[in-house]
């Protein structure tokens, strides 16, 4: 029998679904759109954190962290931070420097951005589009201090969840601080570093040509 009018032409019942037959056609339409609308915005909404840090020099424990974040988040931004204005924490590679040796390191990764930032870290996050800031921990010593920090960008933005990344066993004791010590006296840093960074390194603390052999660097 006939029934609904559903666009030009007259249709019958399919009495099997107890509906009209333009009725099923309908939703497979309305279906169909829902699905292009849903991977469109799968593809608008990506998944980014940001991993700060001062990485004076980057260690391949940094190395480690952005690597298997990398596995995670669709974009990782490692937003490496100005020296404090009142001077109480002076880096030994200016924030250029920093930023030329993460590009070097990281050139054949395209889905890892090196940029720097002043001030709050919560308000360049947000000019980000980001929604999670990525942190290693070496030790149980680095979660008070990690814990205090993510509560307190947690409160300052809400919208900010801080994601906790335990450095590799063979990296846990490596730290940009450490490196420059060791460095700084003459200490082997191979296999903590990569190479740019140890030769960047021994320019800086002017050691002596006799000291390549000992510390493993290259030209």
């Amino acid at each position: 029998m006939q029934g609904y009018f559903c666009g030009a032409p007259l249709v019958h019942f399919n009495l099997s679904l107890g509906g009209p037959a333009c009725l099923s056609e309908t939703v497979k339409k309305r279906d169909g759109d829902m699905a292009q609308k849903t991977e469109g915005e799968k593809e608008s909404v990506r998944r980014v954190a940001v991993y700060p840090g001062s990485f004076d020099p980057i260690t391949y424990g940094h190395i480690d962290i952005v690597e298997r974040a990398l596995e995670i988040f669709d974009k990782v931004i490692l937003a490496i931070a100005h020296d404090i204005s009142d001077g109480s924490k002076r880096s030994l590679f200016t924030v250029e420097e920093r930023i030329e040796l993460a590009k070097s390191v990281f050139e054949h990764s395209p889905n890892l951005i090196v940029d720097s930032f002043k001030g709050l870290l919560v308000d360049y996050v947000g000019r980000t589009n980001a929604r999670v800031i990525l942190r290693g921990l070496r030790a149980t010593s680095d979660f008070e201090y990690e814990f205090h920090m993510a509560s307190m960008n947690r409160s300052l933005n809400t919208h900010l969840d801080t994601l906790f990344m335990m450095t590799s066993k063979d990296y846990f004791f490596v730290s940009s601080r450490s490196i420059k010590e060791v460095a700084g006296l003459g200490g082997a840093v191979e296999g903590l570093v990569p190479s740019i960074v140890a030769r960047r390194l021994k320019e800086k603390f002017n050691l002596p040509l006799t000291k390549e052999n000992q510390i493993g660097w290259e030209y």
